[in-house]
């Protein structure tokens, strides 16, 4: 297997290519040619595992229900922000708040 991270990198075409292929979106020949790279460069085969990971990892995240005190609890606190007749006390942007309240800016 070589790196062809040694010479600068891959191309941005390789890679954008190995995404479009776990996305399901490259024709029959883009694939063989993807596939072909892949079994010959090490850091892309690498990059390609994280990314079918961290993909797997996200889906997984999303299909796992809440759990039910959390939803509870969010529900009592848009309960809250809703019956509140003063709604710049809830605002999280911090132009509504006091000024010893405010976060720092980043200057």
């Amino acid at each position: 297997m070589t790196d062809c991270h040694e010479n600068g990198g891959c191309r941005e075409d390789k890679i954008q290519s190995m995404y479009e292929y776990l996305d399901g979106a490259l024709s029959p020949a883009d694939i063989e040619d993807i596939c072909a790279h892949l079994n010959e460069c090490e850091l892309c085969a690498r990059e390609y595992d994280l990314e079918c990971l961290i993909r797997s990892s996200v889906k997984r995240s999303c299909s796992e229900p809440a759990p039910e005190e959390l939803k509870q609890s969010i529900l009592a606190k848009i309960d809250v922000l809703r019956d509140s007749p003063d709604t710049s006390a809830h605002d999280h942007t911090g132009l509504g708040q006091h000024e010893e309240n405010r976060r720092p800016m980043a200057s």
